[in-house]
């Protein structure tokens, strides 16, 4: 390390006066310290160590990337264990809990089961297939209801950001729609669509859609006035404007309105699935009927686990991830987070 300074500083560095500069010139200075000899120009001292310091670089550059890794990992490692461990203190404090109540005698374990003879019974439903087929018709429906949601909830909320007098006609409308509980829903939609997917379908829609809607419309609210100004500025216009400008300055509050417009649909199809049984798709809301109607309480909570479970994913993998990248894209980290 030593030799590669000494040659860095004994290097030409621009704007740094030459060291062999006489007054007979540069060229004469040339000669004059190293001889003959060293017509090419440079001492040979120098030249050596900016040799050696040349390689110790090329040698420290081609072990970077390998140290880099190996430094990567570890930290790769404790940053997984970070976000891991509170989650798992938490699962093993709420068996703990749960447990101690079966324990302390308060129900009679036929009628509340430990967490041992529950998680065997939702392990033995895995290995037979039942819990693929039921989640397979229950995320089917999810994911179509949700999706018609979803247009339905951005082409309101567009339209009502841009027409003022829509929005304060039919904004308290919207919020009524929000708040109404979604089993509220069922009659109305048993009686136009019969006991069928069209009836669960419509209660998710009407669930989530309000929700939607609402989280686009406040987060456009809250862009600052000034993008508006420099976006106009700049061309921006009509749905140009939304497009470039206010809808990517929104995003973190409509990613919010996504993420809990998610979270009404799957309520909403729950109770859906609950209440409008079809006979050929064993959904986990059927599941979890048949379970109560036959007095299978380790069935019961097992299919409880699986709603849970499924909704932990998705807010992990879809929403948690998205809302990962906004902050990322943003120069966010997560001590901000």
């Amino acid at each position: 390390m030593a030799t590669r300074e000494l040659g860095r500083s004994l290097g030409d560095h621009p704007g740094r006066p030459r060291l062999q500069a006489l007054p007979g010139g540069e060229d004469a200075g040339h000669k004059d310290m190293t001889g003959e000899a060293g017509g090419a120009g440079e001492d040979p001292l120098r030249a050596g160590l900016r040799a050696i310091a040349e390689a110790e670089d090329a040698a420290a550059d081609k072990e970077a990337p390998g140290h880099a890794e190996a430094a990567r990992q570890p930290s790769r490692a404790r940053a997984l264990w970070a976000t891991a461990w509170p989650k798992l203190a938490a699962v093993g404090l709420a068996i703990a809990a749960w447990e101690l109540v079966v324990l302390s005698g308060w129900r009679p374990e036929y009628v509340l089961p430990g967490p041992g003879a529950v998680l065997g019974r939702l392990w033995a439903d895995l290995l037979s297939g039942d819990v693929a087929v039921a989640a397979a018709i229950t995320m089917k429906r999810a994911l179509l209801g949700y999706a018609i949601a979803l247009v339905v909830g951005v082409v309101v909320g567009l339209v009502l950001a841009r027409v003022k007098v829509l929005r304060t006609a039919a904004g308290s409308l919207l919020t009524g729609l929000q708040t109404m509980p979604s089993v509220a829903w069922f009659p109305l939609a048993i009686l136009l669509f019969q006991l069928s997917e069209a009836a669960i379908l419509a209660v998710v829609v009407l669930g989530a859609a309000p929700s939607i809607a609402i989280g686009l419309l406040t987060s456009t609210d809250q862009v600052p006035p000034l993008l508006v100004r420099a976006g106009r500025v700049m061309g921006a216009r009509g749905l140009s404007l939304y497009r470039h400008i206010i809808i990517p300055a929104a995003l973190p509050g409509f990613v919010a309105g996504l993420k809990q417009g998610w979270a009404f649909a799957w309520r909403s199809l729950m109770a859906g699935e609950l209440l409008v049984i079809i006979g050929h798709a064993p959904s986990i809301g059927v599941r979890l009927q048949f379970s109560r109607e036959l007095s299978d309480a380790e069935g019961l909570l097992a299919w409880m686990l699986v709603v849970m479970l499924l909704g932990v994913l998705v807010d992990g993998l879809v929403f948690g991830a998205l809302e990962r990248r906004i902050r990322e894209g943003r120069g966010l980290t997560a001590e901000h987070a």
